[in-house]
């Protein structure tokens, strides 16, 4: 999977196409990732304790991967990520649109 933790991505398809947020986990296994902000789902938590009430949480929920694009830090347009080879011969992420790595 080409999205890492800390990639900014922006939401390709789905009820939030459009937004554009920072991915706080990848699920490398099921191919989904936990973007801040979207595809939040409320949870009903009930009270355990009697001085404590319940309450309602906004979680998070992940989203396929494909769904979201990466987001090139020198031209700021969703892109497909590639690899290639800096001159120290360490592999590095590259921008398809404008072939600049990071």
């Amino acid at each position: 999977m080409k999205i890492r933790k800390g990639d900014t991505v922006k939401i390709l398809s789905g009820k939030d196409r459009g937004m554009r947020g920072k991915v706080m986990r990848v699920l490398a296994g099921e191919s989904r990732i936990l973007v801040e902000g979207v595809n939040v789902k409320k949870k009903h938590r009930r009270a355990r304790r009697q001085d404590r009430k319940g309450e309602i949480v906004l979680m998070p929920a992940p989203i396929a991967a494909s769904a979201a694009g990466v987001i090139c830090p020198s031209c700021g347009q969703p892109t497909r990520v590639g690899y290639t080879w800096n001159g120290t011969g360490k592999k590095v992420r590259m921008c398809k649109k404008c072939r600049t790595t990071w």
